[in-house]
């Protein structure tokens, strides 16, 4: 169901993030995300001078690849518009993800490795939606191949509320792993 009509308004500032997942080649994920900042506005800016509306105030990239277990084994960020000189200073912090594994917690684990002034605000920002992107493209392939093995348990198993072992989906799906009370025929 779509948001209700909005009152009368003037649009100021958009973000767009972006997150996309590829399989690559030697067997790992690489997981690029893209963060564009812009305002509909002109105004002026200390470092870059006039900003127009539509210019990129603030866009950044990262890229994560991970391995089957979503451990990260590299990172590349890059900043190519920020709004001051040291913006892109930071980008070389962001190796302190690699080891960590994308899980719960890990939100916590980055802003103890690159919160505040360890790191950069938009960059750290930008890895929860690429969390969930890796996610999104590292399980379901892996559980859809994993499928054909016989016995073993299913990848998405316990990964959210739909796919709980205890649920109707495991029951129908996943029998062998179903933990729930057993259906009366």
């Amino acid at each position: 169901m779509p948001l209700s009509a909005p009152a009368a308004r003037e649009p100021i500032h958009t973000r767009r993030v972006t997150c996309d997942g590829f399989r690559r080649a030697d067997g790992l994920w690489d997981i690029e995300g893209h963060l564009v900042d812009t305002k509909h506005y002109e105004f002026r800016n200390e470092f870059r001078g006039t900003i127009t509306p539509g210019e990129p105030l603030h866009q950044m990239r990262l890229r994560l690849t991970v391995d089957d277990s979503l451990t990260i084994v590299a990172v590349e960020a890059a900043t190519e518009h920020g709004p001051y000189a040291l913006c892109p200073e930071i980008t070389p912090s962001f190796q302190a993800l690699v080891g960590l594994r994308i899980r719960p917690g890990f939100t916590l684990a980055v802003k103890e490795r690159l919160g505040g002034a360890r790191g950069c605000t938009h960059l750290v920002e930008l890895l929860g939606p690429m969390a969930t992107t890796a996610f999104q493209t590292v399980f379901p392939i892996l559980s859809r191949e994993r499928a054909a093995e016989a016995g073993k348990r299913p990848v998405l198993l316990d990964s959210c509320h739909v796919f709980a072992a205890d649920g109707d989906h495991a029951r129908r799906h996943w029998p062998d792993f179903y933990t729930g009370p057993a259906r009366s025929a």
